[in-house]
């Protein structure tokens, strides 16, 4: 899940972060009020979870709180990126004397922790990295140790700070480092983090990526950070009976027994696709190791519900569920949907029981499935129908 820059900069705030006041706003009276609390210069920045935003002119400085009313009355409601913004930060002003850049990632290539910094921060960091890599320091963090001050030493000179500042920098590196690990993130990012004209650090915009299979057991209260008023209907539905689904822009539907399989028929059903008038798939669908005819419906439902979808390709290989109990599961669901259910469907069955599997589907004969032999034609047939 990612955060609001706001959800970030209360994070930060509650692990001692040094950051600045900010006050989130839902309307241009919300907005005064604000400015008028904080005081001084604010900056009005709008809220939305895409880059960008000072360029499509949702950042302003206000220098009076009618200044901020102003700025919210035209930011609120705007589209950034096919965002709309609902919601804006009203920040405390900064005296920027430096602006650098920081991150902590998950490394799922090398199976580790990365952390970047660099002195030349504020500017979209894709760009540094491919203009000047040498100007962005990468160093691998142990996940037993993590940001211990050692670490944050090795950070601070390898990203070319100053000597003076090298102290004070990587203390607040250390306590990012505590947001990373105590809350669960994939990522965490100060772009900028600065350096006020007083001399202080300071994280002035924040990026946080929560990691969702953390929140259930371990950080319930992760929970009231999602903002469920802009979540994709499907994927709440999706969520709400457990899948594990991500909408994509397609239009052939994808359901599947385990991640790997399923990233395989995407790109199975992408090459497909250039054949038939270039569709593309609709989702990721992973339905796990059971496919019983309530996970199957379930699946089918956010699937068929999706307007994009013309077609949908069930690729299964039987493991620990068998491919005749998949079979019926797919059946079940099918009865359970009843008129509903209104696409073609292809069938791929292999594995474990899959002549029993493939018996019982033909055998139902249902009037929108089709058997496939193979995944590739399975996706091929998926493509045209989806194409008709």
């Amino acid at each position: 899940m990612d955060l609001y820059e706001y959800q970030a900069r209360d994070l930060f705030e509650a692990h001692g972060v040094p950051v600045l006041a900010g006050i989130v706003a839902y309307t241009p009276e919300e907005a005064k009020a604000a400015a008028e609390k904080i005081g001084g210069v604010v900056v009005v920045k709008a809220q939305v979870k895409v880059g960008g935003r000072g360029k499509a002119g949702g950042v302003k400085v206000a220098k009076t709180a009618d200044e901020a009313f102003e700025h919210a009355q035209n930011i609120l409601g705007m589209d950034i990126k096919g965002h709309t913004v609902n919601k804006v930060m009203i920040a405390q002003g900064a005296d920027i004397a430096e602006e650098y850049y920081f991150s902590v990632l998950l490394d799922r290539a090398n199976r580790n922790y990365l952390a970047m910094c660099s002195v030349e921060g504020g500017m979209e960091i894709e760009q540094l990295a491919e203009e000047r890599p040498e100007a962005l320091a990468r160093i691998a963090v142990d996940p037993l140790v993590g940001i211990d001050a050692a670490k944050a030493a090795e950070i601070v000179e390898a990203a070319g700070f100053a000597e003076e500042l090298r102290g004070k920098v990587a203390e607040t590196l250390q306590k990012l480092w505590v947001v990373f690990k105590e809350e669960d993130a994939t990522l965490v990012e100060v772009n900028p983090l600065v350096k006020t004209g007083a001399g202080d650090i300071v994280a002035l915009d924040g990026k946080v990526s929560l990691d969702d299979n953390a929140s259930e057991v371990r950080h319930p209260q992760h929970e009231e950070l999602e903002d469920k008023a802009v979540a994709d209907p499907l994927e709440a539905k999706a969520k709400a009976n457990g899948l594990n689904y991500v909408k994509l822009d397609g239009e052939v539907g994808i359901i599947g027994n385990g991640a790997g399989l399923v990233m395989s028929t995407l790109d199975v059903v992408a090459y497909a696709g250039e054949n038939h008038g270039n569709v593309k798939p609709a989702n990721f669908l992973d339905i796990g190791g059971g496919a019983s005819a309530e996970v199957m419906a379930n699946g089918l439902d956010v699937i068929l519900n999706d307007p994009q979808v013309k077609s949908v390709f069930v690729n299964v290989f039987g493991g620990i569920t068998a491919c005749d109990a998949v079979a019926n599961g797919i059946v079940g669901a099918l009865n359970t949907l009843g008129d509903s259910a209104n696409k073609p469907l292809v069938v791929r069955l292999d594995g474990n029981k899959v002549e029993e599997g493939r018996a019982i589907l033909a055998e139902a004969n249902h009037p929108l499935v089709t058997l496939a032999a193979t995944m590739d034609e399975g996706a091929d047939k998926a493509a045209e129908l989806a194409n008709k």
